[in-house]
C-alpha cells in the first residue's frame, strides 16, 4: 500500500473506520470490473492504490446520513440506497 496515499486520504477522511469501509467498498466494485477513475502509476498497482489515489484526488468521498424513519418508495421490495 503506498503510504503517501494513505497519508493523503487519511487528510481527506479523518474518520478511519469511515476510510477503511469506503477503501473496501470501491476495492470490490473494482475487483468485479468497475472501471478505475484515475490512470494507473505503473501496470501492476494495486486496487487498494487505485481507490487511494481516487480518494487523494477528491473523485471519490463518502457521506454519512442519518434520517429518523425509513421511507421506501412503493413498490420496490429492496434497499435502495447503500450507506457506509
Amino acid at each position: 500500500m503506498n503510504m503517501q496515499y494513505m497519508d493523503k486520504a487519511v487528510e481527506k477522511i479523518s474518520n478511519i473506520p469511515m476510510l477503511v469501509n469506503l477503501i473496501s467498498y470501491r476495492t470490490r466494485q473494482l475487483n468485479a470490473g468497475a472501471r478505475p477513475m484515475v490512470k494507473r502509476d505503473h501496470h501492476e498497482q494495486d486496487n487498494h492504490d487505485i481507490v487511494l489515489k481516487e480518494i487523494c484526488e477528491g473523485l471519490l468521498t463518502v457521506e454519512m446520513a442519518f434520517s429518523q424513519g425509513k421511507e421506501t418508495p412503493s413498490g420496490l421490495d429492496f434497499e435502495t440506497s447503500i450507506l457506509l
